[in-house]
């Protein structure tokens, strides 16, 4: 709070202006490249580095809607040549919003889902896809209830937790977790998010064990925070101070926390943000190369940089980036 005061003949005045919390991080881009457009439309990323390997993955179809999505996986040693590994298929089905993980045994899981368009009473189906890079063999299991859009697949301490959401109805989300990732179990029916048609989310712990989420959220579109402590069957949710799509959360090793995905003023587009978990704000640090259709990042510290995979259309095609940032305490 900065105090002024004003000292005049017959009076003293005292002004009070507000200062806004100022971010304890700076984050600037080093690097930005295009890794992938051979789809007609390519989007919805997620990033992992995994055995000494980089691996993303992403939806190719005609449109960001249209057509029947497949989810591409690619391979790099040095995260600049890239190799396609996988590309998943399911007839009838629409393949949307891949996430990456990676199990002991050394295999990628998948979390991704499947819209089926002309099945009024079943349209989403959440499926864990696991693949073995060393030969390419791959086994798909449906997970969690139908009609419930599990998103991301986060891992905690040997224990899987993924956050559905509602895809009719008024709109909810629930909390599921797994030992392996095949066999799913509700852990919480309802996070009790109320009117907000919350949907895309991202999970993150703090050394103490406490779990984050940011969600997104579209009546009203403002996105909200959760918090809860072992064993995270309650929560508490605030709302921030504006909306925020396709999230994903990293933490710095200050124990601040990162987000990424879609700002939308002035014009939407991918950002790091700092997320200021007291105050119930997100401060935008850097601004990737985007524009049009865009967001969706992954986010991996390597090597003292912030890979971020995205996509976006700002040249044109819908295609695949991968940036590089450097984050630092102020």
């Amino acid at each position: 709070m900065l105090r002024i005061f004003l000292a005049g003949a017959a009076c003293c005045l005292l002004a009070t202006v507000a200062t806004a919390a100022q971010p304890p991080l700076a984050a600037e881009i080093v690097s930005v490249a295009k890794i992938w457009d051979a789809g007609e439309h390519n989007a919805f990323t997620d990033l992992l580095r995994h055995n000494g390997k980089w691996y993303c993955t992403f939806r190719e179809a005609k449109g960001h809607v249209d057509g029947d999505g497949q989810i591409r996986v690619i391979e790099s040693a040095d995260g600049q040549q890239w190799r396609s590994i996988a590309l998943l298929a399911m007839e009838g089905g629409d393949l949307r919003d891949a996430k990456l993980s990676a199990l002991q045994d050394g295999r990628l899981m998948i979390s991704t889902v499947k819209w089926t368009k002309n099945d009024p009473q079943v349209k989403h189906r959440s499926l864990a896809w696991f693949i073995n890079p060393a030969d390419g063999t791959d086994e798909s299991h449906f997970i969690g209830d139908d009609n419930f859009w599990l998103w991301r697949t986060s891992w905690h301490k040997g224990t899987a937790y993924n956050i559905g959401y509602a895809t009719q109805g008024a709109g909810s989300v629930r909390l599921y977790t797994s030992p392996d990732g095949k066999k799913w179990e509700t852990l919480v029916a309802d996070l009790d998010v109320k009117n907000k048609r919350p949907n895309e989310s991202a999970l993150g712990w703090n050394q103490d064990d406490t779990a984050l989420c940011l969600l997104r959220c579209e009546s009203p579109a403002i996105a909200q925070l959760g918090t809860a402590k072992p064993p995270y069957k309650q929560w508490t949710w605030r709302e921030l101070d504006q909306p925020f799509g396709g999230p994903q959360i990293i933490q710095h090793s200050s124990g601040q926390w990162l987000a990424a995905g879609r700002v939308y003023k002035p014009a939407a587009h991918t950002s790091l943000c700092w997320l200021d978990t007291e105050d119930g704000k997100l401060v935008e640090l850097a601004k990737l190369p985007s524009g049009g259709d865009n967001s969706y990042p992954g986010l991996v510290w390597h090597d003292g940089l912030l890979w971020m995979s995205y996509y976006s259309s700002h040249e044109g095609k819908t295609s695949i980036y991968l940036a590089k940032l450097k984050v630092s305490e102020k």
